[in-house]
């Protein structure tokens, strides 16, 4: 499904520029096949552009539009064609940004952000661009491989361990490019450019980064795992391949046989916070009255050691609220955020009725304190 989808982004980009050449009839047989390949807001905005347009504005309202589109130029991307007057619907302002993101050198340029950025900024500057250059709001074209180019950067500026390897030897694609100017003597080839775009070096798609972030779900299996392409390399022997899948076989072995271990060393917490198996017996702490069941000799066992594990009791549940406080406080924000740049008076009501009964929880606890 998700190569139906590019290939049906490529159908728009293809049909839009047919509409700059004024190729009306070819842009509606590449914007139908967008649709067939993957429907989408984009190819049917620009369908119904040129069923409106295409056949019922004639020569004398290009005419009189004409000074018009002078006033609009700065607000709007007009096409002209030989039967009507087109227009596609992005700004000049948005054509001027993709082409900005396409100019970036690096992830770093692309968010607009310092390599000693916070991982708050970083989710400021994605958020920012990421609904900016959201294909649903952005018709601009190109703007889809922007929106791609910010989900790569945010991907890997986010990840400490990719954006170490970034700064120290550059992305993927740089990588390759190097090599193969090294292999070819060091002369340039157009196709050799790499692009931000190409491939995603995150695990999920862009788009499931954005419905991520912006609370529009978990992924939905879709998952694009980046793989280099490595050059073939011959058969060895039956011997050495017998060889080598035993050793890649040992690390599992090891970690089998150290999980074992691990758990007869390590004890088990001696409570739950819900009853299963042999903790049946309710009791609750001594300082926030939190629930939680251990076994029935408990008090025999932990014989002057209760209050012990009242307090163990106690942090891990606070502990717990804490975090799960902060995803909803999180996830609030962000339909907030999303609410307001697409004007969504539904989402902001959802936003406004959803509720934080963590935070509500912890706020009563510390109020008891």
């Amino acid at each position: 499904m998700d190569g139906n989808k590019d290939e049906s982004e490529r159908c728009i980009e293809i049909a839009q520029k047919c509409i700059a050449q004024g190729l009306r009839e070819k842009a509606v047989k590449f914007l139908q096949k967008a649709e067939r390949l993957y429907p989408s807001k984009r190819a049917k905005v620009l369908l119904e552009s040129l069923s409106k347009n295409g056949s019922s504005v004639g020569s004398h309202q290009t005419k009189s539009g004409q000074n018009e589109k002078q006033k609009e130029r700065d607000q709007s991307q007009t096409e002209n064609k030989e039967n009507g007057e087109i227009k596609v619907e992005y700004t000049q302002e948005q054509m001027e940004a993709v082409k900005k993101i396409k100019k970036c050198k690096d992830y770093y340029e692309i968010l607009g952000v310092s390599k000693d950025s916070s991982e708050i900024e970083l989710k400021k500057a994605y958020r920012k661009l990421a609904l900016q250059f959201h294909p649903d709001k952005n018709h601009a074209p190109g703007a889809t491989e922007a929106f791609k180019a910010i989900g790569n950067a945010f991907a890997v500026l986010s990840d400490p361990e990719k954006k170490q390897r970034y700064d120290q030897y550059g992305s993927e694609d740089e990588i390759t490019v190097r090599r193969r100017r090294y292999r070819h003597h060091h002369h340039h080839h157009d196709d050799d450019d790499w692009d931000f775009t190409r491939g995603f070096e995150g695990d999920i798609s862009a788009e499931e980064l954005f419905n991520m972030f912006f609370g529009g779900g978990m992924p939905t299996g879709r998952v694009h795992v980046h793989r280099q392409h490595r050059p073939h390399r011959r058969q060895q022997t039956q011997t050495d391949a017998s060889y080598a899948y035993m050793i890649q076989l040992l690390p599992i072995l090891v970690l089998v046989v150290l999980s074992l271990l691990s758990s007869q060393l390590i004890q088990a917490p001696p409570y739950t916070f819900q009853p299963k198996g042999q903790f049946t017996e309710e009791r609750r702490t001594f300082n926030l009255d939190v629930k939680y069941y251990v076994k029935r000799d408990f008090l025999k066992e932990f014989q002057g050691r209760v209050r012990e594990v009242d307090r163990m009791v106690e942090e891990e549940y606070v502990g717990n609220l804490r975090n799960q406080c902060w995803k909803e406080q999180n996830y609030k924000e962000n339909l907030f955020y999303k609410a307001k740049y697409f004007s969504d008076r539904k989402l902001h009501e959802k936003a406004m009725n959803l509720g934080t009964p963590s935070c509500d929880t912890l706020r009563r606890l510390y109020n008891q304190g």
